[in-house]
């Protein structure tokens, strides 16, 4: 008999990376996540953000990111400034740096939703390949012709479900992109 929970458990774990990509996209609330591709110069190389620095979100319009070591806190602002997919403009104190997070345009909105479509279709494409994987493991294998078909079906149908999945997440993040 064929055993598909390894192929699920896969399935899965790219529900939880994109999870993780979702919660990176800006819906115009402060979120901490928002940094989380954001590299920083410390110590002779590049680092992420989180390891040099706290990030909190002071309601829904300001993040403070306070740094672990205060000689770092030029480098930060910089490395903020300089993400272009942010377009956020920092400033700091000596002791902090504040993140206004502006308003997001209509426009800005329709950028944000289309970049993370990107993100939608390579966890499906993951997906697919998931079950091409199994396919092949089928095609290998020396079963009976209804069990091939009927495993054939098990996986199409875990495909169906976790594309569903990840659509269904789509939308979810698009209404909370496009709310105001």
């Amino acid at each position: 008999m064929f055993d598909d929970s390894e192929y699920k458990r896969t399935m899965e774990n790219v529900i939880t990376r994109f999870q993780d990509e979702m919660k990176k996209v800006r819906t115009g609330r402060a979120h901490p996540d928002m940094l989380a591709n954001v590299r920083v110069e410390a110590y002779g190389e590049y680092m992420p953000l989180n390891q040099v620095a706290n990030i909190t979100a002071s309601g829904g319009t300001m993040l403070l990111v306070t740094p672990y070591d205060p000689s770092n806190i030029q480098n930060i602002a910089k490395a903020i400034r300089d993400d272009p997919s942010l377009g956020l403009n920092p400033a700091d104190d000596g002791h902090v740096v504040r993140v206004p997070v502006p308003a997001l345009t209509e426009e800005r909105r329709k950028e944000i939703v289309k970049h993370a479509s990107s993100k939608v279709e390579d966890a499906k494409v993951a997906i697919r390949n998931v079950r091409e994987d199994a396919r092949k493991e089928l095609k290998g294998a020396e079963l009976p012709e209804d069990t091939t078909k009927k495993a054939e079906k098990s996986v199409d149908e875990l495909t169906k479900t976790f594309t569903d999945k990840i659509d269904a997440l789509f939308k979810d993040k698009t209404a909370e992109i496009m709310s105001i």
